[in-house]
């Protein structure tokens, strides 16, 4: 596709990442480093070094990320690395911002549910950042370096990383308190993220194999609103051939799926798997 089709969506995604990277900066400055909490990637890594040496964490990270680039821009090359470039200097711009305008923390001596509602913030935010292929660097950018050369996959790649950051806390603290409880805000990210990502795509997919597969169709267009494409079958055990309706709906349709073709053919055979993004009209948009 020629780029001049292309140049009207790359504001919206530094629009994206900006908003995601502002939500981050909140949560960690305003929730989760007042209580003394470790995350996982290169901030995490930061605050380990704030909390040792009083060093300001978003300058350690901003460090650790100029070195990174260095490397990863021979290995990787500038197109993959613009977006993480915006992402690691504007974040480190808005963290700055953020502690000059939160000077205490928000929620005082509840130091797991302050994390709580950090990781939930601080997920949000990294969510809408990698839902633009956008990136905070870090162990992002580590990560898609040992990729290129090992056959590694990035979310266990990521996980490793975060667990040894996150337990390096303890030679600080000296508290195993710590450790867990940054786990836990790093699970509550990770699935705060997660339905970021993922959540408004909850659509499933359903392959239907039946004698009445036309009055199923017509059903399914009339009752349930939905599309269908039939497909050309052949069952190899009758060697006889078949219709295959194939249908793409919401996961709340389920039931409502279920019970009108039961209805019809309650011999009717169905397949149903989950999909993970379903774009076009009824759908998603395509971003």
């Amino acid at each position: 596709m020629p780029k001049k089709y292309l140049k009207e969506f790359y504001w919206k995604d530094y629009l994206n990442i900006t908003l995601g990277l502002a939500l981050y900066a909140i949560g960690l400055v305003g929730f989760i480093k007042p209580q003394g909490i470790v995350t996982g990637g290169s901030t995490g890594v930061g605050l380990v070094v704030e909390y040792a040496t009083a060093i300001p964490f978003q300058y350690t990270y901003l460090a650790i990320n100029c070195v990174l680039f260095v490397i990863a821009l021979k290995v990787l090359g500038l197109k993959f690395m613009i977006k993480t470039i915006y992402g690691v200097l504007m974040l480190t711009l808005l963290i700055t911002l953020a502690e000059k305008i939160i000077v205490e923390a928000v929620i005082e001596n509840e130091p797991l549910l302050s994390g709580l509602i950090g990781g939930i913030i601080c997920g949000v935010g990294v969510g809408l950042v990698l839902s633009v292929n956008g990136s905070t660097g870090g162990t992002d950018t580590i990560i898609a370096i040992i990729g290129k050369y090992r056959n590694i996959t990035f979310g266990r790649g990521v996980l490793f990383c975060d667990f040894v950051i996150i337990s390096s806390s303890y030679f600080v603290f000296h508290d195993y308190q710590k450790i867990v409880a940054g786990l836990i805000v790093l699970g509550v990210m990770s699935y705060a993220m997660d339905l970021v990502i993922n959540g408004s795509k909850q659509s499933v997919q359903y392959l239907i194999i039946s004698d009445k597969y036309d009055t199923i169709a017509d059903a399914i267009n009339k009752e349930l609103h939905r599309g269908c494409t039939l497909l050309e079958g052949m069952g190899w055990y009758t060697k006889k051939p078949t219709k295959i309706i194939l249908v793409l709906a919401k996961r709340t349709e389920s039931i409502e799926m279920f019970r009108l073709i039961r209805s019809i053919d309650e011999k009717a055979f169905i397949s149903q798997s989950t999909v993970r993004g379903v774009y076009g009209e009824g759908f998603d948009k395509i971003r």
